[in-house]
């Protein structure tokens, strides 16, 4: 399935040069591992569009209101939720 949304300029230029290696989305839409996520930039505080747009690839997908079953919804409201992007540190002795 191909889903299309729109990133603030920022945003899209973290994601197509790899800093960014995830997106945060309210989840009012279906998505599974292997569909194509579609991310057309919008120029920086609006929501017009410059016209570039890149494809993904979706390898993860995690609904928040799973925190609900590790947190309380005081806390969460108190503190949020914070997204993290991760990746192995390799050291020599690994």
């Amino acid at each position: 399935m191909k889903i299309i949304k729109n990133v603030q300029q920022e945003y899209f230029e973290a994601i197509t040069d790899g800093r960014k290696r995830f997106e945060v989305r309210l989840a009012d839409f279906k998505c599974k591992p292997g569909d194509t996520l579609i991310l057309k930039e919008q120029k920086q505080g609006s929501k017009e569009l410059t016209g570039r747009e890149k494809e993904f690839e979706v390898i993860f997908n995690l609904n928040t209101k799973i925190a609900e079953k590790f947190y309380s919804k005081e806390d969460i409201n108190k503190y949020g939720l914070m997204i993290l992007s991760v990746r192995r540190k390799y050291n020599h002795k690994d």
